[in-house]
């Protein structure tokens, strides 16, 4: 197994601490950003989710730049940033933090596409992330990391960024599934 899917899976094995670190009454403390607290095992998930989200950078970097792209990284990255992210907003739900509502989209939208991708390689094609899938990824990056460090440094001037970056990375993942089963539909047309 080559660098880059090796800094991939490091990526997945960083989910179960940032989900015990929000999860588990750890009683760490807290820091009190523009009136609100926020504890420090959250503010460490989310510097972990802030670390594990730049191993997606780094990994598709050296990759690319060494000439080491591969099958399984090209199914491993985007299926280690969709456990990241939905593991982070199923926990943020749980807090209380993120709309159920509108994770579940996102969530949906995920399971959807990891589906066509599936198929894909049953029919032995390999379908690379999209530029639209990937902006949408840096806006649920974006979005979840704000959720998690409960809106810092937004919340000193009670700008409410976390939100709004959520909500935007909700219409951006919709529109990034909508054209990525367009852009592939030949693949379930095609499948036996």
């Amino acid at each position: 197994m080559n660098i880059p899917n090796r800094i991939t899976i490091s990526r997945i094995f960083l989910i179960p601490i940032i989900i015990i670190l929000l999860s588990v009454p750890l009683n760490w403390g807290a820091y009190d950003i523009g009136g609100q607290s926020l504890p420090i095992s959250h503010l460490t998930a989310a510097l972990l989710f802030i670390i594990a989200s730049t191993t997606d950078w780094v990994d598709g970097y050296y990759a690319r730049r060494f000439n080491l792209v591969t099958n399984l990284g090209k199914f491993l990255d985007p299926l280690a940033d969709k456990l990241l992210v939905s593991a982070a907003l199923i926990s943020l739900v749980e807090l209380g933090a993120a709309p159920a509502w509108i994770v579940i989209l996102i969530i949906s939208r995920e399971f959807a596409v990891t589906g066509l991708r599936l198929v894909a390689v049953g029919e032995g094609i390999v379908l690379a992330a999209s530029q639209m899938g990937k902006l949408k990824t840096t806006i649920q990056i974006v979005a979840t990391s704000a959720l998690l460090l409960h809106n810092f440094p937004f919340s000193y001037v009670s700008f409410p960024f976390a939100t709004l970056s959520l909500y935007a990375a909700m219409i951006i993942t919709v529109i990034s599934g909508v054209e990525y089963f367009m852009k592939n539909w030949h693949v379930m047309r095609g499948s036996k």
